[in-house]
């Protein structure tokens, strides 16, 4: 099982976690791998930048996620972790 925490806070908010989060769950269901991730909104992670929402995955933070970098961070971050 990998932890996912989705920082909610009102920085990631407005840079899209609405839809960094509508993106897991949708992938996470094509995928079949809804039972293989725990995934939690979270407050500031303390890693604010200028783009993208920041996530904790497994206690590692990764910054910078967007609804275009999403499949790729999806592949190299959950699905490689999970083989």
């Amino acid at each position: 099982m990998i932890q996912v925490e989705i920082c909610v806070g009102s920085s990631c908010y407005i840079k899209g976690s609405e839809e960094i989060i509508r993106l897991f769950r949708e992938t996470l269901d094509k995928e079949g791998l809804t039972d293989e991730v725990d995934l939690i909104g979270c407050l500031c992670l303390g890693a604010c930048n200028r783009n993208g929402v920041n996530l904790r995955v497994d206690g590692e933070i990764v910054t910078g996620i967007t609804p275009e970098n999403f499949r790729e961070f999806f592949r190299t971050h959950i699905v490689e972790k999970l083989r």
